[in-house]
């Protein structure tokens, strides 16, 4: 029989043991408010999973959705200007 795994580290390894380029750190980097925006609401959500959302949460979670809304509109506005904003 003959064992394969030795050769399959070889090829694999490359793809992921590798730093990010400076292009992916940029286009994070630039998606960062999307993000952030998203974790937000995400928390939002999460609080209101063990109790009966209130009037407070149904707010917080509104604008939590407006800030993601926002966020993601300054991106695409950002791709279209071409990043010149």
């Amino acid at each position: 029989m003959k064992n394969i795994a030795a050769l399959q580290a070889v090829v694999t390894a490359d793809g992921f043991d590798r730093e990010p380029t400076v292009a992916e750190l940029d286009a994070i980097e630039t998606e960062m408010p999307v993000i952030l925006a998203r974790v937000e609401l995400l928390d939002a959500q999460i609080v209101t999973l063990d109790r009966t959302p209130t009037e407070l949460y149904e707010r917080r979670i509104r604008r939590s959705r407006r800030r993601v809304l926002a966020a993601r509109r300054e991106l695409a506005n950002q791709a279209v200007t071409g990043g010149a904003a």
